[in-house]
């Protein structure tokens, strides 16, 4: 019996790669993709994507968008009490199971599973304790494509912005990096590949870079670099 299942979706290279392990598998219907969106700025929360792109994206797909909207600056309380509101929501529709793209920060699971348990979903973890060297290998021998749209600025110098993914970019990352930046230090979007019924036609923008306040440390400010993605014309 198939598990219905909604899946959190990205945009990146994680969540493609995730997404065509199930698809190829068979057993789960995954049949909504859903995403944090900032409603202030109409972007995806986590890197910066337009939402445009993001509906373009997912209708290449072919699996429908949800998204969750979250305030200009969500507290974390006001993030888990939206995302607990719409997960109960996606429950009384009949979900039971849902996918995420990590692979190996513990921390960050535990807190998935700590929020979704006592709300009866079950998350699945696909990509988990993967390589992570090999995954980026396997995502561009499988034809999927992908850009750089933010980077971390203390670990990539801002010339990755905009660049496709590659075996030979790869190697250009320094060693501190992990290859799919798992740790933050860059995040994708994915435009081609098995799951999509088309590519997805965009330009590459302007650069632009900001600073945040270090939640570990105030005194400390982490900048990001993010390339601004428009749909072609």
């Amino acid at each position: 019996m198939n598990q219905k299942t909604y899946f959190n979706w990205s945009s990146g290279k994680d969540s493609a790669l995730a997404l065509y392990y199930l698809l190829r598998q068979g057993n789960i219907s995954i049949d909504r993709l859903l995403t944090t969106v900032n409603g202030h700025y109409a972007r995806v929360s986590m890197h910066g994507l337009r939402r445009s792109v993001l509906e373009a994206q997912t209708e290449a797909i072919g699996i429908p968008l949800d998204v969750i909207e979250v305030p200009e600056n969500p507290s974390m309380e006001q993030y888990d009490a939206l995302m607990k509101k719409k997960v109960l929501e996606l429950k009384a529709a009949g979900y039971t199971h849902t996918i995420f793209g990590d692979i190996f920060l513990e921390d960050l699971k535990k807190y998935r599973e700590a929020m979704f348990r006592p709300l009866g979903i079950q998350p699945i973890f696909p990509l988990w304790k993967k390589d992570t060297k090999e995954l980026l290998q396997e995502f561009i021998e499988l034809g999927f494509r992908a850009i750089i749209v933010c980077i971390n600025n203390s670990k990539l110098e801002k010339s990755f912005l905009g660049k496709e993914l590659s075996l030979e970019l790869m190697e250009r990352f320094p060693e501190d990096v992990d290859p799919c930046g798992e740790n933050g230090e860059f995040h994708t979007f994915c435009f081609d590949g098995p799951i999509f019924q088309y590519p997805v036609a965009f330009e590459v923008g302007e650069q632009i870079f900001k600073a945040y306040n270090n939640p570990s440390d105030s005194s400390k400010s982490i900048q990001f670099g993010f390339s601004d993605i428009l749909l072609a014309k």
